[in-house]
């Protein structure tokens, strides 16, 4: 499963939902340094997910706040493919 993200780094607090256009809104903590906030973005959607970090991996936008990562499908449940819509909605 493809997901689209935007990430916002320097975060008060690291939380995952919303939306900013068609993507997902992670914000994290982390600064946009050495990829420690692409690192934590990561993590975060992950948890999010219910699912483990290694199930979720970086396709594009290494240097970019707009990234889109890919859900292993064998990990992602019907359950998440059904509140997918609520993820997004939530601020």
């Amino acid at each position: 499963m493809r997901v689209a993200i935007r990430v916002k780094p320097g975060a008060s607090r690291t939380r995952v939902g919303g939306r900013r256009g068609d993507r997902l809104v992670v914000a994290v903590q982390e600064r946009a340094v050495d990829g420690a906030a692409t690192e934590a973005a990561l993590v975060a959607l992950a948890g999010a997910l219910g699912v483990r970090r290694r199930h979720v991996t970086l396709v594009s936008g290494t240097t970019s706040r707009d990234k889109v990562v890919d859900v292993d499908d064998a990990v992602v449940s019907e359950e998440l493919r059904t509140g997918w819509a609520e993820l997004l909605g939530s601020d």
